[in-house]
């Protein structure tokens, strides 16, 4: 597995596979890779005709379909007009380390783009699913510090890479209570959590003090090489909750391999009460 690469990826002819954010960057990789070996793509964007040049140039069965994750009302109207299976949800889309600011319902964007939306969609779209949901976190969730009283920011002061850290921990606790829900419920479908290492050419990084690390050439690598944990993920025949990232140093480069997340991202008790926090604020089942 040290050295998979996008040339082993299996036929995904038949496959409708969701992935949001893939106007560029990483989430873009993704789709034109799982294209290529046959797979229905539907890009879920908040910028439609921007993606729709994006692939203007790739081969590939392609749709396009408007969603902001910001914004839980294009969530939901995403997953009303959905109809037909889904094979694989890659949830992509992501912020990094922004300033503060709120949604239309009043959250913090960044916790909203990065988790609340992500949560709601795949709740919403569960049903729908036959195989996988691959939902994007960092090691940078290692770092955080979450508040389970106090999830949207409003009791403390903002602090925009603690929330990025935050909301990238609450995506691995999702993941795993998700997936304790789909095992205790009898179904197939699986949990996965993929992330990318630190790609440069991204535009995550743009706006974040952690810019630095793209002036270090041997701690990055590509968005080619970035993308294949979303790709192994969401393709391989991994475990339930598997987390896979690169396995170069600090998991920052390198090829995909299933390591572990962090001692609280593996926390059950943790990831049931973030659950009821999380539905309480969004208004998702819980």
């Amino acid at each position: 597995m040290a050295t998979w690469t996008a040339d082993q990826l299996p036929s995904m002819t038949g496959k409708t596979v969701v992935i949001t954010g893939a106007s560029g960057g990483i989430g873009l990789v993704t789709a034109r890779e799982l294209a290529r070996v046959g797979a229905h793509m539907v890009l879920a964007v908040r910028n439609v005709d921007k993606a729709r040049r994006a692939v203007a140039d790739m081969r590939g069965d392609f749709d396009f379909r408007h969603l902001d994750v910001a914004d839980l009302e294009s969530v939901r109207a995403f997953a009303r007009s959905w109809t037909g299976a889904i094979d694989v949800l890659i949830n992509n889309a992501g912020v990094m380390d922004i300033p503060a600011a709120r949604t239309a319902q009043g959250l913090d964007v960044q916790t909203a783009t990065n988790y609340f939306g992500p949560f709601v969609l795949t709740d919403l779209l569960l049903p729908r699913l036959t195989d996988r949901v691959v939902t994007v976190s960092s090691q940078l969730h290692r770092f955080a510090k979450l508040k389970l009283d106090d999830l949207d920011w409003r009791a403390r002061k903002y602090n925009s890479l603690a929330a990025y850290e935050s909301s990238k921990l609450a995506v691995v606790l999702f993941s795993l209570e998700l997936q304790r829900r789909l095992t205790a419920a009898g179904s197939p479908v699986r949990s996965v959590i993929a992330h990318p290492g630190v790609a440069r050419q991204t535009g995550l990084l743009t706006h974040s003090k952690l810019n630095i690390l793209t002036r270090l050439p041997f701690l990055v690598h590509d968005v080619e090489q970035g993308a294949l944990p979303l790709l192994y993920a969401a393709t391989q025949d991994v475990p339930g909750n598997a987390y896979v990232g690169p396995d170069g140093l600090f998991s920052f480069t390198g090829h995909p391999l299933i390591r572990k997340p962090s001692r609280v991202g593996q926390d059950p008790d943790v990831a049931k009460r973030l659950w009821q926090a999380t539905a309480a604020l969004t208004g998702a089942a819980a």
